[in-house]
This record gives C-alpha cells, structure tokens and sequence, in this order.
C-alpha cells in the first residue's frame, strides 16, 4: 500500500509505467544514486507482445546497466540479414551480421521475447534498494506542486515524489495532460505476428538469420529468438480494418486475402499458421517540448514510432541514460534537468519517427518504384549499407 505524503516517497521520482522504458529508467537512475518509484496500472510487472530487435545502441545502454551478460543468455545473435522479393522469392540483398558488424560498431544485433528483456530489466531492479516497484497503481491525474508532483491512483491513494517521468505508453495519461494532443495517428497499416516452435518450419526456412520479404503494401519478417527454439513472424500490410490492443486475434480470412499473390512459398507458409495475434500500427508526429515543469515524457509516450526500424525499445532505453544523466547535473532542479534532456533527445528521437515512416514506403513499394528500391540496394556493398544505418547505432 502506498501511503500519503510518506517523506520517503517525496524525495524519490515517480514513474509512472512499469515497461521496458520504465524499469530501464529506474535502473538508470539508481546507478547515480537517485530514488525513484515505478508506478504500474496492471496487478503485475508484466510484457505483452512478442519478438523484439536490440541493436548495438541498445547492447550499450544494457553495458552501461550491467545486464549484458544476462541478455546474452536469452538473446540470439542472427548471422545474416536477407532481403526477399516477396512476389518471386528472389534475394535483393544480404547483409552479414557477425564479426565485421560487431567490429564496425562496437555491439551486436540482438532478437528477443519481449518478456524476456523486461524480466531482465524487472530482476535488475528488484536488486535495487533505491527502486520501489508498485502494482494496481494507475494513474488517474498529477498535479505539479512547484515543489514536486501529487499523482492520484484510481483507488483514491496520493503518492508524492520530487518529480514525474510518464513512460505510460502509447496512450500516456501523462502526456495527454501535458501537450493534450489527442489520440495517436492512424498509420494505415495492420500487424498480424505470432511465435511458431521452430520445428514446424519448413526445412528451407530454418536458420539463424533475419528474413524480410518485402511485397506491395506488405512485409512479413522471419526470425529465430529463444535461443533458436520459436520463430517469431510478423506480418504488416495496408488495412482499414482497426482494432485497438496487442492481443486481438487475427482473422486467418483477412490474412489470406492480403498474402494471395504472393510467391506461393511465402504464402503457403503464413496459412500454415492458426494462432494470429494483430494489432493496428499508430504512432505520432515529432514534437520539440516533452516536459513541463517537473513532469516529462519517455519512450513511446514522448516519441511514439512505427517499428519499420526497429528503434522503439532501443529509444526509450537511450532516452533512461539521458534522462539519469541530466537529473544528476541538475539535482536540485527537476525541471532544468527535464528540459535539458528534452533538448538532447527530440531532435534525434523525431529523425528516427519520420524515418520509420519512409522505410513503412519503401518496404511496401510496387511497380517501378519497387524495382528502384530494388535496384539501389543491390548496387551497394554491406559496408555502404551499414554505414547508412551508423546514426542510428552509434
């Protein structure tokens, strides 16, 4: 139970999310001293959803919160990156994902569970005398004292703290009371994903490798994670049917309809497959103020994007380090702290939302532009290709 205007609770910062966003900025902040207490809706400290992409910017936020090596037991380190044409099952373009990918930037490409990161991130804090961990605590409202921030919980109780980060998700009460920009934007796309034992794959698709087959106003994505045991599969297309939440079941009739023309490998391949799960892709435009006083935003909350790059776990665990950092140099002063993380992360954060958006484009390409896409790639090396995703990475 959290009692009222505890003294202990007004000198730590509340989070309001007990997410990957959430959990990785307590851990942050107790690794400079700092108390904080994360506050969680549901009746458990739990992730939903399926496969997630780490890539080297994130393997250096776990190094920086000593976790590396318990992530490295649960993640799978893919060989190769394979572009198909989803139409003729032709390779566009290979890239490798071993050594010279681990030289050129210091880390490794990494696949996992979601669950399995945030049990990783949850133990990690559950270490931590500094980290007070809440569940059946939903935020309902907060109110900025000047002094620090009162949140109100749905069962009435008042938690105080010295400050507020909002790393509530896509749908942040926080935000909504902070920049009040209505419900997120509608991508027009549709997600379709499920997690499949590696054993019911066809033989030929069987290996330790990252397949995206790209095809007009689609995409599928094959993957292995859990040390090579399940396969995780995700499949995006254009859709105007919307459902909200991550565990809808899919309609097999719609998914068929969208994957007809496709090589009949690829599509005989996803009608194997009964236990759907979808969800509608949304995300929101860049903005430059995130903060308000004593009370800011983080990860999806702040910077909600489209997964077409993979970065939305990556950014938020990269705005937890930035978020320790400034509020340890300005200690006495919250709100300075919050700004001056807002200004070092928007610009960077806002370049990865709309850049999500154009690979959504080029993904999905038809006809000549297509071929184009098509065409550019195959004249680069894997070198170039890299070096084009290095401001991401680095």
């Amino acid at each position: 139970m959290i009692s009222e205007k505890s003294p202990s609770i007004s000198q730590s910062i509340l989070i309001n999310g007990g997410g990957i966003g959430g959990l990785t900025t307590a851990l942050a902040l107790a690794q400079k001293g700092i108390a904080s207490q994360v506050l969680e809706q549901a009746s458990e400290f739990q992730e939903v959803g399926a496969g997630l992409q780490v890539g080297p910017n994130a393997f250096r936020v776990f190094d920086q919160l000593g976790v590396t090596e318990a992530i490295n037991a649960l993640a799978t380190f893919p060989e190769s990156f394979t572009l198909m044409d989803a139409l003729e099952a032709r390779q566009i373009v290979q890239l490798p994902l071993g050594d010279g990918f681990r030289a050129r930037f210091g880390f490794p490409y990494g696949l996992m569970h979601r669950a399995d990161l945030h049990q990783v991130l949850l133990n990690a804090c559950r270490r931590q005398t500094l980290i007070k961990l809440h569940t059946n605590s939903k935020c309902v409202s907060f109110m900025d004292t000047g002094n620090g921030v009162d949140v109100t919980l749905a069962d009435g109780n008042l938690v105080s703290g010295s400050a507020l980060v909002g790393a509530d998700g896509l749908w942040s009460v926080v935000r909504q009371s902070i920049v009040g920009d209505g419900p997120p934007r509608l991508a027009g796309h549709i997600c379709y994903r499920a997690i499949v034992p590696i054993t019911q794959l066809p033989e030929d698709m069987r290996s330790n490798a990252m397949n995206l087959w790209v095809g007009p106003k689609m995409h599928m994505v094959l993957w292995p994670m859990r040390q090579g045991a399940y396969s995780n599969v995700t499949v995006v297309f254009h859709s105007d049917r919307f459902e909200e939440g991550w565990d809808t079941y899919g309609d097999p009739e719609e998914l068929r309809e969208r994957v007809a023309n496709l090589d009949p490998k690829v599509r005989d391949f996803v009608m194997a497959i009964q236990d759907w799960r979808m969800y509608v892709l949304r995300d929101r435009d860049p903005i430059r103020d995130w903060s308000k006083g004593r009370v800011t935003l983080l990860g999806d909350a702040a910077h909600p994007m489209l997964q077409y790059l993979a970065q939305g776990a990556c950014m938020a665990m990269e705005d937890a380090v930035s978020l320790a950092d400034q509020v340890a140099s300005h200690a006495s002063d919250p709100a300075a702290a919050f700004k001056a993380y807002q200004q070092q992360r928007y610009l960077r954060t806002a370049r990865v939302q709309l850049t999500a958006r154009l690979y959504g484009h080029v993904y999905h390409a038809a006809g000549a532009s297509a071929d184009l896409r098509n065409e550019f790639l195959r004249t680069k090396t894997p070198a170039q290709i890299f070096e084009s995703m290095a401001w991401i990475y680095e």
